[in-house]
């Protein structure tokens, strides 16, 4: 890295990006590095670490909005939230044991990356929550989008474009969130011993119920054995967990409902609200995966399409698998190939539709194998015309998405 630059405020933030749009300069954009090591390598000489850019600007717990400077660390804006007893709905993970960061990041990166939690088939993703930002684009110009409440006018939805764009399309300044109360408790339902198969007919059950889960994961024996949760490590079977949040009467009322609903599967048990939390973190931050040089992969598709794609994977590799998203998000980590077994991994995702994105992997690998999807031709077009739009210069990360 030849040049950092290190912008304290936006005026200086526009003043850094202008000069690289003058002098045709590619930028690596960082503000924790807590997320570096994810996406296609670049030979980008020039970082703009934008981490002084920190702090709540506003927080009106009755009106559930927050907004803060870009790179203010998550863990800071968790523990204002807390203490209002208050929190992002959509569950972000803390990646950082998983990629050996020393933080869980910062807001630019929460929603650049637009990763959510288990909480997801609920709530909804990172983007659906982000109500405003302020920007420098690839041009060297201020925009925004956006506010204080949610509100969309004509032409592009600018927060759904950013959320998930890696930092291509412009470096943000300022973002604006909507947040929601915490739950009063939570407890789990645990099912034991289902096949990959089973669980899927069991978790398409409980979410087509009325008792409004908030999380349906299941995890195989070998996997759930390396848990810090006690019923889930010490039997060495399959795990099936499905959570419910809300007040105490409620939980407790829907957790008989759902059990009586999937007695034909299996038995129920229970985690207790702290134990619970425990369980759904471990997930949330793929914890079984972190240790070990395995390349670890992140698959989306259909919840009913997600044994499938398992099975598919498993034929051809040397794979552990767990579901979340009641079986429409797969963890899976893999060993002995010199590209992830990015072949295998994607025929089988191309077979249901759906997306595979590679978290986890060393930089010779991520070269080898590419991070991202290789995109369907009218979403490349697509995207290749909006990078065009807010970076024609292509200055921003250029290459982190392959979108050039």
């Amino acid at each position: 890295m030849n040049e950092h630059l290190k912008p304290e405020n936006a005026d200086q933030l526009l003043e850094a990006v202008q000069w690289a749009v003058s002098e045709e300069c590619p930028l690596e954009i960082v503000s924790s590095g807590s997320k570096r090591a994810v996406g296609n390598p670049m030979t980008v000489e020039t970082m703009l670490d934008v981490s002084a850019l920190s702090g709540i600007t506003l927080y009106e717990p009755e009106e559930l909005v927050l907004s803060a400077h870009a790179a203010t660390p998550r863990a800071e804006v968790e523990a204002a939230l807390a203490a209002k007893n208050q929190e992002f709905a959509f569950e972000p993970p803390d990646f950082s044991r998983l990629l050996n960061a020393n933080n869980a990041g910062t807001l630019a990166g929460m929603v650049a990356s637009n990763f959510a939690g288990p909480r997801r088939i609920k709530a909804g993703a990172v983007r659906d929550h982000f109500l405003g930002f302020n920007a420098v684009s690839g041009r060297g110009e201020v925009f925004k989008s956006g506010g204080r409440v949610v509100k969309n006018v004509t032409g592009y939805d600018l927060c759904k474009v950013m959320a998930g764009s890696w930092g291509t399309l412009g470096v943000m300044s300022d973002i604006t969130l909507k947040v929601l109360p915490a739950a009063e408790t939570q407890a789990t339902l645990i099912l034991r011993g289902l096949s990959d198969g089973d669980a899927m007919k069991a978790m398409s059950a409980a979410m087509q119920s009325s008792c409004e889960v908030s999380g349906a994961a299941h995890i195989p024996g070998t996997v759930a054995a390396r848990s810090q949760v006690k019923t889930m490590a010490g039997l060495d079977q399959a795990v099936t967990l499905l959570r419910l949040e809300g007040i105490e009467t409620s939980v407790t009322y829907r957790f008989e409902k759902l059990a009586t609903l999937l007695e034909p599967f299996a038995k129920a048990e229970t985690l207790e609200d702290q134990t619970s939390k425990l369980a759904w973190r471990e997930l949330r931050d793929v914890h079984c995966f972190a240790d070990g040089d395995a390349c670890v992969w992140r698959i989306s598709v259909a919840p009913m399409m997600g044994a499938r794609v398992a099975d598919a994977i498993k034929q051809s590799a040397d794979a552990e698998i767990y579901f979340d998203w009641a079986g429409g998000l797969l963890w899976c980590a893999v060993e002995g190939s010199e590209d992830a077994h990015a072949g295998v991994i994607r025929q089988a995702v191309d077979g249901v539709g759906g997306h595979a994105t590679l978290i986890k992997a060393p930089e010779e690998v991520r070269a080898s194998a590419g991070v991202f999807h290789p995109l369907r031709p009218g979403v490349e077009a697509l995207s290749k015309k909006l990078k065009e739009g807010f970076d024609p210069h292509n200055i921003l990360n250029p290459g982190r998405m392959q979108v050039t």
